[in-house]
């Protein structure tokens, strides 16, 4: 079995990746994950042996691309006088519901994590636990949790609303 062309690589999974970075770190620093992940990827992807899992190997690189940007965050001068420009809106996962990515990013870190590399990046447990430290039972624990956060959340969000609405 041969592996298929990096660009379809980049546009099959670059919608999974992309969701994950952006779960995991900041807009603008999502954007730099995501071309930095799939940057290293190209680089290493020559010797990927071919029945390796793809999306695995991308979501795992997109995690230490995301802990890489908050490691350079943590270092970076704050700016002063004048702002940086915003980023348009266009194509971002959290225009479609606002109110619920707050909510994921509100989450605490093992749980956004858990539910990141879990429903958005379609890992299976063993692969959360191994990329978050623990077991998969751990890793399904956190998820549960981390969704169950996100019912009582945006379920309380919605009956507000309802009731604003009458």
């Amino acid at each position: 079995m041969s592996k298929p062309p990096f660009e379809r690589v980049v546009a099959d999974h670059g919608p999974t990746v992309y969701r994950v970075v952006r779960a995991t770190t900041s807009q603008h620093d999502a954007e730099e994950a995501w071309s930095e992940t799939f940057l290293a990827a190209m680089r290493a992807y020559p010797d990927l042996p071919a029945d390796a899992s793809i999306e695995a190997w991308l979501v795992t690189i997109a995690r230490r691309k995301a802990i890489d940007m908050a490691r350079s965050n943590a270092r970076r001068p704050v700016p002063v006088d004048a702002l940086p420009d915003t980023p348009t809106n266009r194509d971002r996962p959290e225009d479609a519901d606002p109110d619920l990515w707050r909510a994921l990013k509100a989450l605490p870190e093992r749980q956004r994590h858990a539910v990141a590399y879990h429903y958005l990046g379609g890992l299976p447990y063993k692969d959360v636990a191994a990329l978050t430290g623990g077991t998969a039972d751990a890793a399904r624990r956190a998820a549960a949790d981390g969704v169950r956060n996100l019912r009582n959340t945006y379920g309380a969000d919605l009956e507000e609303l309802e009731e604003t609405e009458k």
